[in-house]
């Protein structure tokens, strides 16, 4: 799906959210999620509209910016991938029109969102699904599609500090074909809040038993390792030296070596495919307070065959209704051109995400039709 067009337009557009503090949004077409093309029109929008959030999306939101001017050529969106934390908070300002979040709304967040929203509390819908790899470099071990097999606990040790040599016997009995150096590990992770660390400490609070013993959250809770900003900042820190692994949005693992982890008998290597059936088969938190929220409850044990279960599912935060009609109008129309089928493949070409299911899509659209436009 992706050719050279939308290639450049991403390239282009990636360009004007660079360098526009506040990019001016012409005539918006909304869209009709439930068919396989966002061709359904309603009235012109105009306004200065912004994003920010989630440094996973970045790749998924240049990909559906591209999309959406392609229908709207006068509509022209910014996006500030500033990270899960200072989204949420920029948009809980009122300076941005939604935001980006690899976690959902705390009820904190829920109830500082009244200040920001004309009438009731923001809301947050999945729009992005990826598995979050476990990623590293090891010289003649690491690269493109080489894998190393690791349990939950093995990980949750390496990232405690409890284990700090890759030849360690813990990771060795899971790879014994593999020629493991004598080396030290050098642990990456994030520095800033995040949306990836909160969903990769669920994964090992969740799966590792006693070998976890931290709270989940989204800012890193050990001083293990190394930290550094951003999706980019952990892929580009890896990358550097010998004998580093991190976690990142599986979109930007590159050229990276990256971790199979064990579900039930087998080890599962990352794939899009594999992290959908994590999320199908996860029930939705219930206990969310607030209305309109569509918050996933990921089931980390899952033993389903073929399962990846270190899994992002990524947000858009934004309100039921707005102070400024244009911008509710605008809201509306992004949404469901983010959620449409037409969106989600474009996604998924661009940063090999896992696209909403009809039924997770049908939820999510229950919520979008519920924002005031007038």
């Amino acid at each position: 799906m992706r050719n050279s067009i939308l290639v450049r337009s991403i390239a282009a557009v990636s360009g004007i959210v660079m360098l526009a503090s506040v990019a001016a949004c012409g005539d918006n077409v909304a869209t009709d999620s439930s068919s396989a093309k966002s061709d359904t029109k309603t009235e012109a929008i105009s306004g200065n509209f912004q994003g920010a959030g989630a440094s996973s999306q970045q790749a998924a939101v240049e990909a559906w910016i591209a999309g959406f001017q392609s229908s709207n050529p006068d509509a022209k969106v910014a996006y500030n991938p500033s990270g899960s934390g200072a989204g949420v908070s920029t948009f809980l300002t009122g300076a941005t029109a939604w935001a980006g979040s690899d976690a959902a709304l705390s009820d904190d967040e829920v109830e500082q969102s009244k200040s920001v929203c004309a009438s009731g509390t923001a809301f947050d819908i999945p729009v992005y699904i990826s598995p979050i790899a476990v990623v590293f470099n090891l010289n003649g071990i690491s690269g493109k599609g080489k894998t190393l097999n690791m349990d939950a606990e093995t990980i949750a040790k390496i990232f405690d500090g409890k284990i700090t040599k890759w030849n360690d016997d813990a990771i060795k009995q899971q790879n014994p074909k593999v020629d493991l150096p004598d080396l030290d590990i050098t642990v990456v992770h994030r520095s800033d809040k995040s949306g990836t660390t909160k969903n990769f400490l669920s994964y090992v609070k969740d799966a590792a038993g006693d070998a976890w013993s931290y709270e989940v959250g989204e800012n890193w809770p050990n001083e293990v390792g190394q930290g550094a900003k951003g999706t980019s900042g952990v892929i580009s820190t890896v990358q550097q030296a010998d004998g580093t692994i991190g976690y990142a949005d599986a979109s930007q693992a590159g050229d990276l070596g990256t971790v199979a982890v064990k579900v039930g008998d087998d080890y599962v290597p990352f794939s899009a495919e594999a992290a959908a059936k994590v999320v199908d088969a996860s029930p939705l938190d219930e206990s969310a307070e607030g209305d309109n929220r569509v918050v996933v409850k990921l089931d980390h044990n899952t033993t389903e065959k073929g399962a990846y279960p270190i899994v992002l599912v990524s947000y858009d935060i934004a309100c039921p209704a707005y102070k400024d009609t244009d911008t509710a109008k605008f809201v509306k129309a992004w949404l469901n051109y983010v959620v449409s089928d037409e969106g989600q493949q474009t996604a998924a070409s661009a940063a090999g995400s896992a696209p909403l299911s009809d039924t997770m899509r049908q939820k999510v659209m229950k919520s979008i039709d519920a924002i005031e436009t007038k």
